[in-house]
């Protein structure tokens, strides 16, 4: 993995927000354009009664840090709660999975590294990362469906 060279500024009015592609929730990528190879950062905007994917990682390290509201999170069997301007860092063999719970959208930005956790020439294996179903919520959200349906 190469370190980039010189700097990036990343404008707010740049980003792309987009839905994730199993659980729907807008984010937007920071580094994609810079092409980092060691770092990876996203906002996620968190709807009420949502959540990310269930998953860990291989070899990255994330932290999460909550940027507007009261985030909540799961990280292996524990729920935190987590304060405006709080952050978790959360270690690659974690099964991790943000959650919104409130009625309130929450702002959360994540930062992992290394950004890409596969040796060269080695075959992504998805069951590394979500070794469980992703798309199960966590006990706070029973009865929610989410995604919504036609999302």
């Amino acid at each position: 993995m190469t370190p980039i060279t010189g700097y990036f500024l990343i404008k707010p009015e740049e980003l792309e927000w987009r839905p994730s592609n199993q659980m729907k929730v807008p984010n937007a990528d920071y580094l994609d354009r810079t092409k980092s190879q060691l770092l990876g950062a996203r906002l996620w905007r968190l709807p009420p009664k949502s959540a990310n994917t269930l998953h860990k990682h291989v070899k990255a390290e994330e932290f999460y840090f909550v940027l507007e509201g009261e985030g909540r999170m799961r990280v292996n069997d524990e729920t935190l709660t987590v304060p405006k301007y709080g952050g978790v860092l959360v270690g690659p063999d974690a099964m991790r999975q943000v959650f919104n719970d409130s009625d309130s959208e929450v702002l959360w930005l994540i930062v992992g590294a290394p950004d890409n956790e596969l040796e060269p020439g080695e075959k992504l294996d998805l069951r590394k990362f979500w070794p469980v179903n992703p798309k199960q919520l966590p006990p706070e959200l029973s009865g929610v469906v989410w995604p919504p349906v036609g999302r």
